[in-house]
């Protein structure tokens, strides 16, 4: 059984609610937030996933992902307005095009590798599928490792304090509508995978917003709404759902009206620097005017958090040109 994870020495929670206007919603500004209006949603996530292992035609990432043709198609067209994709023809035909990771698809791969590591602790092998990750730089099989490059220590939540930047505030939550798509993608169809469960999770937009509350240190149920801007029922069924993966866990602290909060079990807490990546792609390429809304400062000393994924082997950081996939033999 998952133990729970606390912070060492967590801060007082930020003041919970948002300034009120009887007709905007709003949520705490945030990187992973914005992040999130492009990537916080499984077929997306599918289609990158499927872009990291070679797919670059149309019919690539259909025979990849098993979205249906409109579904993909209309991912791949949200890819290409906001710069994850570009496309270029290919062939001797210009009316044939592949789709291309851009710079700052690119940057999305760090959050991917973080993923990696964390199904390899904690899903089982039958989920996990056949699928190594070789260094090209040192040439060896490798587990990514996410690291403060300043201390060169894994970055564990509980050695993690976030603190208000120049960026901080309320926004509007106001977000694109998408049908929820837990329970209508087939992963199990979508060929071999590195990704399966962490698909599900960040590309479920509310459920990375009550993680992202949670991390952030709401805890009760009224204080992780109002941080998340979402509806009760929203927040209920999700709260649920993440209960039931083992990633939250709930304790009652008023036995008399049978109130509680929501804490992260150690499963959740592990699944911190896949928001840490998400957080940081979205202060390089959403960023608030003013600067980063949010500061991670990094135990034992309280220096500025620098995260990189490294190779396990030699410590060097890896990117998408650094890391092959290999099929190892079935058990």
């Amino acid at each position: 059984m998952a133990r729970s994870a606390t912070r060492s020495s967590a801060p007082a929670p930020r003041d919970a609610a948002p300034p009120v206007h009887k007709d905007l919603k709003l949520t705490r500004t945030c990187s992973i937030a914005r992040a999130l209006e492009v990537v916080g949603d499984a077929p997306t996530l599918l289609i990158l996933h499927a872009a990291w292992i070679g797919a670059r035609r149309f019919g690539d990432f259909r025979s990849r992902t098993q979205l249906l043709q409109a579904q993909l198609s209309d991912r791949l067209k949200r890819l290409v307005a906001h710069g994850v994709f570009r496309l270029e023809p290919y062939g001797d035909s210009e009316s044939r095009m592949a789709y291309r990771l851009t710079p700052k698809g690119l940057d999305l791969y760090w959050m991917a590798l973080t993923g990696v590591t964390w199904e390899r602790r904690w899903l089982t092998q039958e989920h996990l599928g056949n699928i190594r990750l070789r260094h090209r730089g040192c040439g060896h099989a490798f587990v990514p490792l996410t690291v403060c490059t300043t201390c060169d220590h894994q970055i564990r939540f509980e050695d993690v304090t976030p603190s208000a930047g120049p960026g901080a505030g309320w926004m509007s939550a106001t977000y694109s509508r998408r049908r929820q798509q837990r329970n209508v993608i087939d992963l199990e169809g979508a060929g071999p995978s590195f990704l399966t469960e962490s698909i599900l999770i960040n590309g479920d937009r509310w459920a990375t917003l009550i993680l992202r509350a949670i991390f952030s240190g709401y805890h009760r149920f009224e204080d992780i709404r109002l941080d998340a801007g979402m509806a009760t029922n929203i927040l209920s069924e999700r709260l649920n759902w993440l209960q039931s993966i083992g990633m939250v866990r709930a304790q009652t602290y008023d036995v008399a009206y049978n109130r509680v909060e929501y804490h992260l079990t150690e499963k959740g807490a592990e699944f911190y620097p896949i928001l840490v990546m998400l957080m940081v792609w979205g202060d390089a390429h959403y960023p608030s005017p003013e600067g980063p809304p949010e500061v991670l400062l990094h135990a034992p000393d309280g220096h500025p958090l620098t995260p990189a994924v490294v190779c396990s082997h030699c410590r060097e950081p890896v990117g998408p040109r650094d890391v092959e996939f290999e099929r190892t033999p079935a058990d």
